[in-house]
């Protein structure tokens, strides 16, 4: 997969944030300890973690946050979605070739 690492100056420190190019809005890049280790694309059907993650997004109503939330406190870890920093200057920006796999299904399920 083709991901995006941008690195940011911000006010104390400097940050890597890793994102798809041309990203659908049922795709996120999962962080664990600020960490990026996780991709979720809720349409690639391929992955059982991300179709159960697809039906707990569009059939339960459900937010990717609350989902990572409730992982968070089963699983005693730190999850989140990859975002930017609100303020930031953008030091540097690469196109990479990573491979990132889905949510463990034990997780979600």
């Amino acid at each position: 997969m083709i991901i995006k690492m941008t690195t940011y100056k911000m006010l104390r420190d400097t940050k890597n944030v890793f994102e798809v190019p041309y990203m659908k809005s049922t795709q996120w890049i999962i962080c664990q300890d600020s960490e990026s280790r996780y991709f979720v694309d809720c349409f690639d059907l391929k992955e059982a973690s991300n179709r159960v993650l697809k039906k707990l997004i569009l059939s339960e109503r459900k937010t990717i946050n609350s989902i990572l939330k409730k992982i968070n406190k089963q699983e005693k870890i730190n999850l989140s979605v990859s975002r930017p920093p609100i303020i930031r200057i953008v030091l540097a920006s690469e196109i990479k070739q990573i491979e990132m796999k889905p949510l463990p299904i034990e997780w979600i399920q």
